[in-house]
């Protein structure tokens, strides 16, 4: 594996932070090297945030953020059009987004012939979770489409870390979350 790059996009108050770090555990479970952190501008519920994760089967050497990411990660569909979502993609890389409107538009949207995926992950978080949240969703999507780490990891990281502050329903619902985008995503 060579190192693979991440970036998300969402905004404040929606889990990006959260779904990051959970990649990272996820990773670091399967002996993999790894790398995550946020970037913040003014640091408000509602503003728009990015965070990055390196993940590796090597040490990693760079510590700045990700300019050119394998995947892109897009948990707020208001930001498609509004942010440079593609910005700095690799040409073979991979966009997931939180799309309710499918693949094909979010393509025409997007003006691009990339590789794009979009999952209804807000849709999906309202009927298992609850809550608009699609964090979680956005993580199984993400691992479905790239294989950077095993689905099962996810889901062991996401009870480790969430079981530390939510109930055992609640973070079973999120695990839902994440196998329903698991096998929703591009559909």
């Amino acid at each position: 594996m060579t190192t693979q790059e991440i970036r998300w996009h969402g905004r404040g108050g929606q889990g990006v932070v959260t779904a990051n770090e959970i990649l990272a555990g996820a990773a670091l479970l399967e002996g993999k090297y790894m790398k995550a952190f946020p970037e913040f501008g003014p640091e408000r519920m509602g503003a728009p945030i990015r965070a990055f994760a390196r993940i590796s089967s090597e040490p990693i050497k760079v510590h700045s953020q990700v300019y050119f990411p394998d995947y892109v990660i897009v948990l707020d569909p208001t930001l498609i059009g509004n942010v440079d979502v593609l910005e700095g993609l690799k040409q073979d890389g991979v966009l997931v987004a939180n799309y309710p409107d499918g693949t094909a538009k979010l393509k025409e949207v997007l003006k691009t012939d990339m590789k794009v995926y979009a999952v209804n992950a807000t849709q999906i978080a309202l009927e298992t979770v609850g809550r608009p949240i699609a964090n979680t969703a956005m993580l199984g999507a993400l691992v479905k489409v790239s294989n950077i780490v095993k689905l099962e990891s996810i889901e062991s990281e996401l009870r480790d870390k969430l079981g530390a502050k939510l109930s055992e329903k609640v973070v079973e619902k999120n695990v839902q979350s994440v196998e329903r985008a698991y096998n929703e995503v591009g559909k």
